[in-house]
């Protein structure tokens, strides 16, 4: 299958970087945003600023009537997960591959419950150091998707097929052989990363060096490789250093996803994050005081938001 259409629900972050990527590289017509009309207005209205330059997207309402896309992206916050789902109906046909960018190690299965688990692909977005500030994003690293099946020793053509179009496009990308464990990774690295730079109100910076930030961090990476030892993923210390370096090679003033959310003043996604491995632990009677700890001072800072 030769993928020639991309769509994108979400303009966050990571949907808004890859999908001035996309466009610099495709024609117009060939990258669709996926919005409702409320969302459009403010998006042409406002301007969207990729690394300083205007994004000029081609926006697509949900009840439009056009062919399925070749590749769907989801790049929502997990919050808005169900209602990206509905506005994606449309763009999904027999052929279409759809591929999640959302942080934790669910979406897959959400989605696929709606569309059919034999269109998804796993996938882990790693390395990028990007921030979107109202209508501006901002980074130096991009990073890669790494995508695949569970286990990719035997690459179906869906696979290959997203390959090859990376490919064409020099995008950046990496198939793992086995993507369970490479999402526990990223997972595991959220979790740390995530809640402490938001929690201690700092940025990458705080948590590259050494101190009580990059402890707490560490320390709540350490638990879920415990869960994982029981989840039958099996991450282990080298896991963590892998992750750590992942982490070194980000620009430090940068900021992940939570934090930003704080800054803005927006509900993060602390329940995806530590809630998901307080409730692990308690299935598996593992102990989870970091992350505990972290979920309860994000709750608290939430709170003032109201």
């Amino acid at each position: 299958m030769n993928i020639r259409t991309v769509s994108i629900v979400g303009l966050g972050a990571l949907g808004t970087m890859y999908a001035k990527y996309f466009l610099d590289k495709l024609s117009k017509d060939q990258v669709r945003i996926i919005a409702n009309q409320n969302r459009i207005q403010k998006y042409k209205r406002q301007g969207i600023y990729c690394n300083g330059e205007p994004c000029d997207f081609n926006y697509v309402l949900p009840e439009s009537q056009q062919e399925p896309a070749d590749l769907l992206i989801f790049s929502v916050k997990f919050n808005q997960l169900q209602q990206a789902i509905e506005d994606a109906r449309k763009q999904v046909g027999k052929n279409t591959i759809i591929i999640s960018v959302l942080n934790g190690i669910s979406s897959e299965e959400i989605i696929g419950k709606t569309f059919g688990m034999e269109k998804m692909l796993y996938c882990v977005a790693q390395g990028m150091d990007a921030v979107k500030l109202e209508n501006e994003l901002n980074y130096e690293n991009m990073g890669m998707l790494c995508f695949g099946e569970k286990d990719n020793n035997v690459m179906p053509e869906k696979v290959t097929s997203v390959a090859k179009f990376f490919d064409t496009i020099d995008f950046p990308y990496e198939i793992p052989k086995d993507m369970k464990h490479k999402m526990w990774g990223k997972f595991m690295m959220n979790t740390g990363v995530n809640q402490t730079v938001a929690v201690f109100s700092t940025n990458y910076g705080g948590v590259q060096a050494e101190g009580e930030p990059r402890n707490v961090m560490i320390s709540a990476m350490r638990e879920v490789i415990a869960l994982s030892q029981k989840a039958g993923t099996n991450l282990d210390e080298a896991d963590l250093t892998y992750w750590l370096k992942v982490l070194s090679t980000l620009n430090p003033l940068g900021l992940p996803s939570m934090a930003q959310d704080m800054e803005a003043h927006r509900k993060t996604e602390v329940g995806l994050f530590a809630g998901t491995v307080i409730e692990i632990g308690k299935e598996y009677h593992i102990p989870t005081p970091t992350n505990q700890w972290l979920y309860e001072k994000v709750q608290e800072m939430e709170k003032k938001f109201v």
